[in-house]
């Protein structure tokens, strides 16, 4: 059994190590490069910033495998292009977040347990935490609002508590995607770099293969595995002249900035704990995007920036068309809802001493799901309603509703659930 993947993150890793592991000739294509941590240059940035040159769209060129595009209004949308995907780009935070799937009849425990157990997520360890950020925790106790340590995929002992972890780890102390590629490969996978994909290729009714971009080389299998993420899978259904739901959705990210003298919470990973309520978390955050590219946050040094983020679940509303194009804005509910959530927020910097005024960071969205959705028809089978025989999706796309969550765990459970519907079918 010949087995494409298209994507290398944590969907695609985690599809093609499961595949590869069981014997599948597995040919994992991924659109980007190397990864490259960019984490020991971004001190580079800082004379651009203070000269008010840096925009949101140019950190697409400067730091690799990120890409940032404008998806209507005021709302930006990041993800890793890659080796590695997204994971590169990430926090390491790793938690269940499952909001909307017991309504399609979607229980993913196993895979959590099994992923976890492989993973081993830890808390960083409090002792090391910023007195800031133990104040901020402290106030948030105090509040009522139920703080708890963030699960991490970080080796404590060898993270050196940069608090640049989306710029990539340049210690290796944190998780990533290509762990999963790495086991993959020694269990015989191949995976080519720079080989995007255009469409999907049929032999007859049935996915037999793609066709890489720009060449027009095509690449035979018996199944194909879209994992590119809901813009890139979306982008490639749309090519391929099948059907997308125009229900993309982001969990948006909107960072309450204030001041604390020498706060230094970059001398910590970012999001150490997390407060869950009702449609979103907040979680300290230092937001280098805002801190680079907003004008409003220019005004304070890294040193003294205190930032806590409000993640949002928020409406399923976005499109993206054949060639990766994404059209999404804040809704009005979106607004009003974010609005309630960062007032929390400021309650709790207010509370923990830190300085006003309080500054609103740019709107941007780094959890892209929803394009294909399944349903409670789909759910036994891990296959999209109507999608023809050989064909996969296993990324977020899958998942209806916005989380409001950390998503690389529930990212990597889709996929190694869609993995073994793919073996079960094979071997029956």
């Amino acid at each position: 059994m010949k087995v494409v993947v298209v994507g290398a993150g944590a969907g695609g890793s985690t599809a093609a190590r499961e595949l590869a592991l069981q014997g599948a000739d597995v040919v994992v294509l991924e659109a980007g490069g190397r990864a490259r941590p960019f984490s020991r240059r971004a001190p580079s940035l800082s004379p651009l910033r203070h000269a008010g040159l840096v925009r949101p769209w140019m950190l697409s060129r400067i730091i690799p495998g990120m890409e940032v595009t404008r998806a209507g209004g005021d709302l930006l949308l990041i993800r890793g292009i890659g080796e590695g995907g997204s994971t590169e780009i990430s926090c390491g935070n790793w938690v269940r977040a499952d909001r909307g799937l017991a309504k399609i009849g979607l229980d993913l425990s196993p895979e959590f347990e099994e992923l976890e157990a492989l993973v081993a997520p830890m808390p960083f360890p409090r002792e090391r935490w910023r007195p800031m950020t133990e104040r901020m925790y402290v106030a948030a106790e105090a509040l009522g609002l139920e703080p708890h340590p963030t699960p991490k995929a970080v080796d404590a002992r060898r993270c050196r508590a940069c608090g640049l972890c989306e710029l990539g780890c340049s210690t290796g102390a944190r998780w990533d995607a290509r762990s999963f590629l790495e086991d993959a490969e020694r269990a015989g996978a191949r995976v080519r770099l720079h080989a995007p994909v255009l469409r999907v290729a049929f032999s007859g009714e049935r996915a037999g293969g793609v066709e890489i971009a720009g060449s027009r080389e095509t690449i035979d299998a018996d199944d194909v595995v879209l994992a590119a993420g809901a813009i890139g899978t979306a982008a490639i259904l749309r090519a391929s002249s099948l059907p997308v739901a125009d229900r993309l959705w982001a969990d948006i990210v909107l960072t309450v900035g204030g001041r604390a003298p020498r706060a230094r919470l970059l001398a910590e990973p970012p999001m150490v704990w997390y407060v869950r309520r009702e449609g979103y978390i907040l979680s300290p955050y230092v937001d280098l995007l805002s801190h680079f590219a907003h004008r409003p946050w220019r005004g304070v040094p890294l040193r003294d920036r205190v930032g806590l983020m409000v993640k949002l679940a928020d409406e399923s509303n976005g499109r993206v068309d054949e060639r990766g194009r994404v059209v999404k804005e804040i809704t009005p509910s979106d607004r009003a809802r974010l609005a309630e959530a960062s007032a929390v927020a400021r309650d709790v910097l207010a509370r923990a001493g830190v300085e006003g005024p309080y500054e609103d960071g740019v709107p941007n969205g780094g959890h892209l799901g929803g394009t294909v959705p399944l349903d409670r028809e789909g759910v036994a089978g891990m296959r999209p309603s109507g999608f023809p025989a050989g064909l996969w999706v296993a990324d977020l796309s899958l998942v209806p509703e916005s989380q409001g969550l950390p998503t690389m765990e529930t990212t990597a459970a889709i996929a190694l659930r869609v993995a073994r519907r793919i073996l079960a079918e094979h071997e029956a």
